[in-house]
């Protein structure tokens, strides 16, 4: 296994080297990584019957999308000993978050942007590149000076993500404390579900100087800090997962008067940009393929946004991701950024998250992001697909399909008090839950938007 440090040097070796050696490791991990999905992948061989022995353009390749691979997992994964039962079994306790499955792997669940549930497998040598590649954006985003005020407050940080469950965030978190990466004291965890009163309570009493959490949660905190309740200078405040509009962004930036980092990640690839003083992110490049596209999977322009992106991953071998739709749109910058870093800089468009406004008890407004609702349906069995549609601003219709067996009378009882109890746990008024008896609908692109606001 390579380790991670010969991997830092040759990932900065090859920055140095500029371009040309960019795409010469992106052409040879191509060709090695499809070599290796037709040898050990049952689905890959099937699917990669009619190619050409070596691949170096991912062009060639067929798209693939999550909920086919899930649905041929035991032949998508590269394991034998690895079948969905086991996985699944595994999942279903919170407490295993972190720990490692079959004493080889990291499990992640994905967060049901798409409304398919995903388990995703990062083997030792995947998590060996992960790390590299966190450290280079690392490397890249902080200056000295911020550095230096990081470790004057002895790293003391709070993260904010869906905790009590195998998302990745969180799993990630566990596992770097269990293998000694992270110190235990010092960083707090908080849940994305604790109401806002909560969480500007908790981050006041542990003031952290690194603070991270989905962008839409460090949106509402920043108007927390605008108003004078919650009371933190962080140093470094980083934003997770999400895309996050200009607007936020500044207002971000202007209520903590910290060094911003943005990121742009993914089950799929945990380490896949990371942002620059210009306001783009930038692809690694050496170990990831991205290719915008229109609705047809044809090549789209740069500087013009794409109907979907298409990520390759050359770094995952337990479970081969490759051209795999991610359904995101993203412009991709035509020419070279003007902070001179080589890697490819792009913006994402499509993913930025909403939040869902509701009366509160005691007048005004309270606002929830959808990652609590998305974790807390997922947490509930029986569940195939699922969809939250506010239609009115006291009200939220919920449309299930249910798994094969399932009761489906116990199981929209069971959703309707979770729903209840979290909109009562942060102040709202009286919210009606309505059961919706149609199915999750499609966007005119295919995607399932888990959770839609009240316009």
């Amino acid at each position: 296994m390579t380790s991670t440090p010969a991997l830092i040097r040759d990932g900065r070796r090859t920055l140095r080297e500029g371009p040309d050696a960019l795409a010469d490791r992106q052409r040879e991990r191509l060709a090695a990584m499809v070599d290796f999905a037709r040898t050990h992948s049952p689905y890959y061989r099937e699917l990669y019957r009619t190619l050409p022995e070596r691949v170096e353009d991912p062009a060639l390749l067929p798209v693939t999308r999550k909920q086919d691979l899930m649905a041929r997992f035991d032949d998508w994964v590269t394991d034998p000993e690895v079948t969905i039962d086991r996985v699944r079994a595994f999942v279903a306790d919170p407490r295993r978050a972190g720990e490692r499955f079959l004493s080889r792997y990291l499990v992640t669940t994905t967060s049901g942007t798409t409304g398919h549930r995903g388990l995703f497998l990062l083997d030792d040598r995947a998590a060996a590149v992960v790390r590299a590649l966190s450290l280079r954006a690392v490397g890249r985003t902080l200056t000295p000076a911020v550095t230096a005020r990081l470790l004057a407050r002895r790293m003391r940080s709070a993260h904010i993500v869906a905790t009590g469950g195998h998302l990745a965030a969180y799993t990630v978190i566990v596992r770097s404390r269990t293998a000694g990466r992270l110190p235990a004291g010092g960083r707090r965890v908080l849940s994305v579900h604790s109401p806002l009163p909560e969480l500007v309570d908790q981050l006041n009493r542990c003031r952290p100087v690194f603070l991270s959490g989905y962008a839409t949660v460090i949106a509402l905190l920043a108007g927390e800090q605008l108003a004078g309740r919650l009371r933190i200078t962080p140093a470094v405040v980083s934003l997770l997962a999400e895309g996050v509009s200009d607007r936020d962004h500044h207002r971000i930036r202007s209520a903590f008067g910290a060094h911003l980092v943005n990121t742009y990640g993914c089950n799929e690839s945990l380490a896949l940009s990371y942002g620059c003083p210009s306001g783009w992110l930038h692809v690694h490049s050496d170990w990831l393929i991205l290719e915008p596209v229109d609705p047809d999977h044809r090549p789209t322009p740069p500087g013009r946004e794409s109907f979907t992106v298409l990520l390759t991953s050359l770094g995952r071998w337990a479970q081969p991701i490759l051209r795999y739709d991610l359904g995101d749109s993203v412009l991709l910058r035509p020419d070279a950024c003007p902070c001179g870093d080589p890697l490819p800089a792009i913006r994402v468009r499509g993913r930025a998250a909403e939040l869902l406004s509701f009366p509160r008890r005691d007048g005004g407004t309270v606002q929830i992001v959808p990652m609590a609702f998305e974790t807390l349906l997922e947490s509930i069995p029986g569940i195939e697909l699922f969809q939250i549609v506010q239609t009115a601003p006291a009200r939220v219709r919920v449309r299930i399909l249910s798994a094969a067996g399932a009761d489906r009378e116990r199981l929209w009882a069971a959703v309707r008090k979770e729903l209840v109890a979290l909109l009562s746990a942060h102040g709202a008024g009286q919210v009606s839950v309505e059961h919706g008896h149609e199915p999750p609908e499609q966007t005119p692109g295919g995607k399932y938007r888990v959770v839609i606001p009240w316009p």
